[in-house]
C-alpha cells in the first residue's frame, strides 16, 4: 500500500474532505489546508510528496507556493475552475507538474498523481545514480518520451537474468542506458564490462570475448581470461552488436543459451553468471532478412527490447541537457560558463540534432571552450545551427542535387557527403557507411580514393 504524503490546498472544505477521504482510502496520508498560511504551516511540520493546490485562495494564489515547494523537491498539481485555465497554464510555466480543471473525476486525479509520483521516483533514482557515479549524469530528460523510457528501464533492471537489446540512432545514449540498467540491477556491485564489437577482427574478438589458453596460437604466451569471465557476476555490454561476423555470432548464441563457453585452445567448458545487454543502431530485422545477422541470435538478444528516442523527438529536453552539460563541463574543464543567451537557446532547441545527445554535448563543449565570458551566445554555435540547416537527410554544406547548366562535380559531392557522414558519426566508419548506404569496406575505399586516410 502506498504511504506517500499528499497536501490538498483548497478553500472549499467540501472539496478538501472529498479529495482527502478518497486519497486516504487509496493508502495515501493526507494533510488539508484552506489557505496559503495554513498550507505553509502544514509544510513546516512535514514536507509533502505531492501538493494539490487550488489557484484561487482567500489570502492569495496557489502559484505563490510553487517556488517554495519545488525548491524543497515537492511536485505540485494545480486545480482550477473554468475561466482560470490561463492561470493554470502559467503555473505550468512556473514549475507545476500538471493541472486539473474542475470538475474532474477521481479517476483522473489518481491517474495524474500516479504519473507525477512516477516521475518523482525516477528523478530521485537518477540523482542517486549520478551521486554514485553510476551513469555519469548522462541520462537526463523530463520529456514524456524519456519519462516512458526511464520508467521502462526501471522495470527491466531487476530482471537481471534476462537479456536486454537497446535500439536507437547513434548518439541517443545507449551506452549510458546500459550502465544505468546495471546500476539499478541486483548486479550493481559486480563488474560492468563494455565490449565494442566493431573494434576487433573476428579472430581477435573470439579471444577477447572468451579468452585463450597458453599456446593456443602464435603469441599466446600466457593464458588469458576473456571478457565474459571478467564480467562474471555483473553485466556484459555488447555495443554495436550488429557488427559481429557470422562465425562469432554462432559462438555468442551458444553462450547466451547456457552461459557456457570455451577458451580458444581449451578442451573444457566454463560457466559464468552474466547478464548481457546489447545495443545497435541498425534495424536488426533487416539485417536478418538480408542474411547478415542470425535470426536465432536476434530473438535471443531481444528478450527485453528498449528503444531510445532521438533527441528531435524529445521536446523540451534540450535546455535540460544543456544545463547538465554546462555543469559537468565546468567541473571537468575548470571553466565558468553558466548561462545560454535566449537567442542561442532558441537555435539549439530548433535544431534537428542528427547526431542526437552526443552531438549536443560536443556543441556545448565547443562553445564552452571558445567562450570568453560566462554566457554562450549565437556566435559560438556551429554554422549549421545558426543557419537552421538541420533537416535530416540534407547535410549542412552539401549542395542540393539540382543539375545546373554547368553540371556538377561528382567527386567533390561524394567527398563532401563522406566528410559530413563521418562528422555526424564521430569518425565511426561503420555508422558513416550506414548513413550513406555503404559498407565499411566501401567507406574505406573512398577514404583511400580521396586521400582522407593513411590505412
Amino acid at each position: 500500500m502506498s504511504r506517500e504524503h499528499i497536501l490538498v490546498v483548497d478553500d472549499d472544505a467540501l472539496i478538501r474532505d472529498l479529495l482527502g477521504e478518497r486519497l486516504e482510502r487509496k493508502g495515501f496520508r493526507v494533510a488539508r489546508a484552506g489557505s496559503l498560511a495554513e498550507a505553509r504551516e502544514r509544510v513546516s511540520r512535514h514536507t509533502p510528496d505531492v501538493a494539490i493546490l487550488d489557484v484561487k485562495l482567500p489570502d492569495g494564489e496557489g502559484t505563490q507556493l510553487l517556488p517554495e515547494l519545488t525548491e524543497a523537491g515537492t511536485p505540485c498539481v494545480m486545480m482550477t475552475a473554468h475561466g482560470t485555465v490561463a492561470s493554470a497554464v502559467e503555473a505550468l510555466r512556473l514549475g507545476a507538474e500538471d493541472f486539473l480543471e474542475k470538475p474532474f473525476s477521481m479517476d483522473r486525479l489518481e491517474t495524474t498523481l500516479g504519473h507525477v509520483l512516477e516521475r518523482t521516483r525516477l528523478r530521485r533514482e537518477l540523482r542517486s545514480l549520478r551521486a554514485r557515479g553510476g551513469q555519469g549524469g548522462g541520462i537526463v530528460g523530463t520529456s514524456p518520451q524519456m519519462i516512458e523510457v526511464l520508467s521502462m528501464a526501471r522495470r527491466l533492471a531487476p530482471a537481471d537474468h534476462a537479456n536486454v537489446l537497446l535500439l536507437g540512432e547513434t548518439g541517443t545514449g545507449k551506452g549510458m542506458m546500459a550502465r544505468a540498467l546495471h546500476d539499478l540491477s541486483p548486479r550493481s556491485q559486480g563488474p560492468f564490462v563494455n565490449v565494442t564489437c566493431s573494434a576487433l577482427t573476428e579472430t581477435l574478438m573470439e579471444s577477447e570475448l572468451f579468452g585463450h589458453e597458453k599456446g593456443a596460437f602464435t603469441d599466446a604466451r600466457t593464458m588469458k581470461r576473456g571478457l565474459v569471465e571478467v564480467a562474471d557476476g555483473g553485466t556484459l555490454f555488447l555495443d554495436e552488436v550488429a557488427e559481429l561476423p557470422l562465425g562469432l555470432q554462432s559462438k555468442l548464441l551458444r553462450f547466451l543459451e547456457d552461459h557456457t563457453f570455451r577458451r580458444v585452445g581449451a578442451v573444457e567448458d566454463r560457466t559464468v553468471d552474466v547478464r548481457v545487454v546489447a545495443a545497435t543502431n541498425r534495424e536488426l530485422q533487416r539485417e536478418v532478412d538480408e542474411g547478415r545477422f542470425r535470426e536465432d541470435l536476434y530473438y535471443r538478444l531481444r528478450v527485453l527490447p528498449l528503444t531510445l528516442p532521438p533527441l528531435r523527438h524529445r521536446k523540451g529536453d534540450v535546455p535540460v541537457l544543456v544545463a547538465a552539460f554546462l555543469q559537468r563541463l565546468n567541473a571537468e574543464l575548470g571553466t565558468a560558463v553558466r548561462d545560454v543567451d535566449p537567442e542561442a537557446m532558441a537555435l539549439l532547441d530548433a535544431y534537428a540534432w542528427p547526431g542526437n545527445v552526443r552531438e549536443l554535448r560536443n556543441v556545448v563543449e565547443r562553445a564552452v571552450l571558445l567562450a570568453d565570458g560566462s554566457t554562450i551566445h549565437p556566435g559560438l554555435l556551429p554554422s549549421e545551427i545558426r543557419s537552421g540547416r538541420s533537416a535530416p537527410g540534407h547535410p549542412e554544406g552539401v549542395p542540393g542535387l539540382e543539375l545546373g547548366p554547368e553540371g556538377i562535380d561528382m567527386d567533390a559531392l561524394e567527398r563532401q557527403l563522406l566528410e559530413e557522414a563521418l562528422r555526424r558519426a564521430d569518425g565511426n566508419r561503420t555508422e558513416a557507411g550506414r548513413l550513406l548506404g555503404l559498407s565499411r569496406h566501401q567507406v574505406r575505399n573512398r577514404l583511400l580514393k580521396y586521400g582522407m586516410t593513411d590505412a
